[in-house]
């Protein structure tokens, strides 16, 4: 059984667990350094998301307004085209 713990574990369980504490401390402090909490990871997790998607929403409307805009000349001229036989 201490063979399948220390396995698990890395190591002793008990070691184990003050490293892990140790290094959650450090991490805290750097963390709480720089203003992070903990309850204001999923809300910056979201900002972050929600500003892709508003980018990616945006870059897929100026896509539209270019394809809106060239069909007002392109269509036409086409449609022409196809009336006088000139396009194939």
């Amino acid at each position: 059984m201490r063979a399948t713990f220390a396995r698990l574990f890395g190591g002793s369980p008990l070691a184990t667990l003050l490293k892990l504490l140790f290094v959650c401390f450090v991490i805290g402090a750097i963390m709480a350094g720089f203003g992070i909490t903990p309850s204001s990871i999923p809300r910056r997790v979201y900002a972050v998301a929600r500003s892709l998607a508003d980018t990616g929403f945006e870059a897929v409307h100026d896509v539209g307004q270019y394809i809106l805009t060239g069909a007002i000349i392109v269509v036409p001229i086409w449609l022409l085209m196809r009336l006088f036989g000139k396009a194939n």
